[in-house]
């Protein structure tokens, strides 16, 4: 099976790579990326050489470059986007052009195409809005607030409109916040690990009770590989572990794996429009594909913590003062 994967130097998408091409089932990976923000080229260094996957650089907005990719490939895996909530609040139409327009390339591309491929676009919790209470399920009405989780609904909309209208073969799947090696270091974890080792200050929106639930990245490969093989067509699948947390005891417990002092944690502004709480309910791929998380959070959060100790050649280039700003999503780049 060839598969063809938008965005695969980004974080979860290097991930995925790495599972597929390393899968006896028979997989070959056709990775495209434009290597825009978090994209590093130096993510999938290690698949080099390898007959089972290989890297064009390219934009999914390039009708005819994924014209040509889609002849060939039995499945598309679209994980090309603009994913960070701050920098959409500065920048919104960077995330319309990438996460919308981006998606509506791949739709056209394969509306046309004459082989029937199977689209999965990855997408995100964060479409649902707010959850003051309880959990999301996948018919629940999209309710974003923000422009990135906005601009990734529309994405979603514009699919399940082609799925009805054309009867493309496409499903989508969201999943709450992920975690693990090769995360772009202006996400929280990685951000906090850095700051650390730097002994920076850490930065923590307004109160720091904000909760998020954590998924260790290889168990989202694993649902989107589960959705990609046997996921129904037309169909949402919700992708969530259990691991709620507020964003200050998910500080203070990477301080604590580091040995450092809570001394550093430091709270600032909140960014707008900040949402208190996200939250899915999976019981839909759990019981209907048989996915369900393996890993230990306790376990994955340390070796997280250990591997941005001991990579530091892969970050260092990356975290610069921009994408370590305790405030990035105010314009004058607050330190």
């Amino acid at each position: 099976m060839r598969v063809l994967v938008t965005g695969g130097l980004g974080f979860i998408g290097s991930n995925f790579c790495r599972r597929l091409a390393s899968e006896e089932e028979g997989y070959e990976v056709l990775n495209v990326d434009k290597m825009g923000t978090g994209a590093n080229i130096a993510s999938l260094k290690d698949l080099d050489g390898r007959t089972t996957y290989s890297f064009v650089h390219g934009d999914v907005c390039d009708s005819k470059l994924m014209g040509r990719l889609v002849t060939d490939v039995d499945a598309v895996v679209n994980m090309a986007a603009e994913t960070h909530v701050d920098r959409s609040i500065v920048d919104p139409d960077l995330f319309v052009q990438n996460n919308v327009l981006g998606t509506l390339s791949i739709l056209e591309v394969l509306r046309k195409a004459d082989n029937r491929v199977r689209l999965v676009q990855v997408s995100t919790d964060e479409v649902y809005g707010q959850a003051e209470h309880g959990m999301f399920r996948e018919e629940h009405t999209l309710k974003p607030s923000n422009p990135y989780s906005a601009s990734k609904a529309a994405a979603d909309m514009l699919v399940m409109s082609y799925q009805r209208t054309y009867g493309l073969d496409t499903m989508i799947t969201r999943c709450t916040n992920n975690f693990g090696p090769y995360q772009f270091p202006e996400k929280l974890i990685p951000k906090t690990i850095i700051r650390g080792l730097k002994g920076l200050p850490i930065p923590v929106y307004g109160s720091g009770k904000n909760v998020r639930d954590w998924i260790y990245v290889q168990d989202h490969c694993e649902a989107i590989l589960s959705v990609m093989k046997k996921g129904k067509s037309g169909e949402v699948y919700n992708v969530s572990s259990g691991n709620e947390l507020s964003n200050v005891e998910l500080v203070r417990k990477i301080l604590r794996l580091m040995g450092k002092s809570e001394d550093l944690l430091t709270f600032v502004e909140d960014r707008p429009g900040h949402d208190l709480r996200y939250s899915l309910d999976s019981s839909k791929i759990r019981s209907t594909l048989g996915w369900r998380p393996t890993s230990s959070f306790e376990e994955r959060l340390k070796a997280t913590v250990d591997w941005y100790s001991q990579n530091e050649w892969w970050w260092a280039a990356l975290a610069d003062a921009d994408v370590l700003s305790a405030t990035p999503w105010k314009s004058s780049g607050e330190k």
